[in-house]
């Protein structure tokens, strides 16, 4: 099922982004210490960075959250709403990352994970991202982007 769409996050999906945020946490919220507030501040970041949203029936069921840097482009937060989920939504939104990194002249992008997300850190390496360090609860990554791809 590929039956959705991926947009430019707008004020009126905070609510619906946080609320997908949310539940794609709430596992991990249940078995995990230090796992920060993932959907604190969805307003100031649709407000101040590249948010983008999945939809699919007018529901928002996934997003991603983007914030450029000089020389690189941070992935500050991914989320498949769980129906969604091993669908090929995750990767869609990854390949989003991508590009509007390229777009903007960045050929990197890091993100930090949890290291008892394990599943996490085994995709994101599936998919061409290198473990760069750890910080105490937290599995440093990065991807450097090939230019043409």
């Amino acid at each position: 099922m590929a039956d959705w769409t991926i947009r430019r996050a707008e004020q009126k999906d905070a609510t619906a982004l946080t609320r997908c945020i949310d539940a794609a946490y709430s596992d991990y919220a249940l078995r995990l210490t230090g796992l920060p507030a993932v959907s604190e501040g969805i307003a100031d970041d649709i407000q101040n960075h590249l948010v983008l949203v999945a939809e699919h029936d007018q529901s928002i069921i996934g997003g991603l959250i983007l914030i450029p840097n000089d020389t690189f482009m941070l992935l500050a937060n991914i989320a498949v709403d769980p129906p969604f989920s091993g669908l090929g939504l995750g990767r869609r939104l990854m390949e989003h990352a991508e590009s509007e990194s390229r777009r903007m002249g960045l050929g990197e992008l890091r993100l930090s994970t949890h290291v008892d997300m394990p599943e996490n850190i085994s995709l994101y390496s599936h998919f061409g991202w290198q473990e760069t360090g750890r910080t105490g609860n937290k599995v440093h990554m990065t991807k450097i982007l090939k230019p043409g791809e």
